[in-house]
């Protein structure tokens, strides 16, 4: 990878040295957290020192559930919450789409917020309700005004799920200050991959099943994982150079003739549309050129199929599949950004010429 250039840390962001040795670390610790022994002991307590890291790097001062991932996180939360009701936004992941589908689905605007009046009229039916929305879109970079639909939620009796797999650590206090549950993702903050967890409020309004996570999961505790995950929340992510060099590529693309899908909201994750070629021959272009780009969702990017959030947008199905997504981390250079301005304007360049 050393010549070639990684914009795609929204799908997974490389792992940190931190985090690769507290997992072998974690490795060394062997036992199994729930065994009752002095080495079973020793591993539950770095097991809970983990845990308590993890929730004070979001500012989290409830509980601290720990799972595989944030799929994993989100559909305990959709499954298991002490609501009659669910409902979530028109733009959220799939793996939220699969598992709520008897949620009310609310619409969103064509700049991807969601409709405060169509939230006001479901809060308004009859029992509690659960509603789901993503922090920023993993797609687009669009965020949500938690605050504003807390307020609703919370006002009709509600419960509030974000999904913050794509929210750095002290990005947004409004999320920690307003969220019933939260869905985080280790591999999206510089961790292991498997590893996530769901951060609640109130242990009282989430049914518990399983043996392990005080009876909110079954399975063996991911010692390793959990070690490996407090390790890269340790390391800070600097949001705003991830800010600046977000703003300059979305100037550079806006000035070479391309679309932004939405300017400037997430610092680290941009959506462009490149007119008249497929996403497709986007990637292929930009991976022939050791740039590593994606298009779609971040548990997704391999997938070709319209973008059901561009759509939820007004996007015609033809001017989506023309859409590319490139994200930061904390690895990324300016001379990331001005290389992939360069090739992005050779292609597009190439592109019109042979439309002409």
């Amino acid at each position: 990878m050393a010549d070639r250039i990684y914009l795609d840390h929204a799908a997974t962001t490389p792992m940190l040295p931190e985090a690769v040795a507290a997992m072998a670390d974690g490795m060394a610790r062997w036992a199994n957290p729930s065994s009752p022994h002095a080495e079973g002991r020793a591993a539950r307590a770095t097991l809970e020192e983990a845990r308590a890291r993890i929730g004070a790097a979001y500012g989290w001062t409830g509980e601290t559930i720990l799972t595989s991932g944030a799929s994993e996180s989100l559909g305990i939360a959709l499954n298991r919450s002490v609501t009659a009701r669910r409902a979530i936004s028109a733009v959220e992941h799939d793996s939220v789409m699969r598992v709520a589908l008897d949620a009310a689905v609310l619409p969103v605007d064509a700049a991807g917020v969601i409709d405060m009046a169509a939230l006001a009229e479901v809060l308004a039916g009859a029992g509690r309700v659960l509603v789901a929305v993503q922090w920023a879109n993993s797609e687009t970079g669009v965020r949500q005004p938690v605050a504003a639909i807390a307020d609703a939620v919370h006002a009709a009796g509600g419960l509030l799920l974000i999904d913050a797999a794509q929210m750095p650590t002290g990005a947004d206090a409004d999320v920690t200050a307003h969220a019933d549950f939260v869905a985080i993702s280790a591999h999206k903050r510089g961790g292991p991959p498997g590893v996530g967890g769901l951060l609640v409020r109130d242990v009282a309004t989430l049914i518990p099943t399983g043996g392990q996570e005080r009876g909110y999961r079954a399975g063996t505790e991911n010692l390793p994982g959990a070690l490996g995950f407090a390790a890269a929340l340790g390391v800070a992510e600097d949001i705003e150079r991830l800010g600046v060099l977000r703003l300059k590529l979305d100037d550079a693309i806006a000035r070479s003739g391309g679309e932004v899908v939405a300017q400037g909201q997430h610092p680290a994750i941009g959506a462009y549309r490149m007119r008249g070629l497929a996403a497709t021959t986007q990637l292929i272009r930009f991976d022939m050129a050791g740039i590593a780009v994606s298009a779609g969702s971040a548990c997704s990017s391999g997938s070709m199929k319209p973008s059901h959030v561009l759509g939820a947008m007004g996007w015609s199905v033809d001017a989506s599949r023309e859409v590319v997504r490139v994200s930061f981390g904390r690895s990324t250079t300016e001379a990331d950004v001005d290389a992939f301005i360069a090739e992005w304007r050779s292609v597009s360049r190439a592109a019109r010429a042979f439309a002409a």
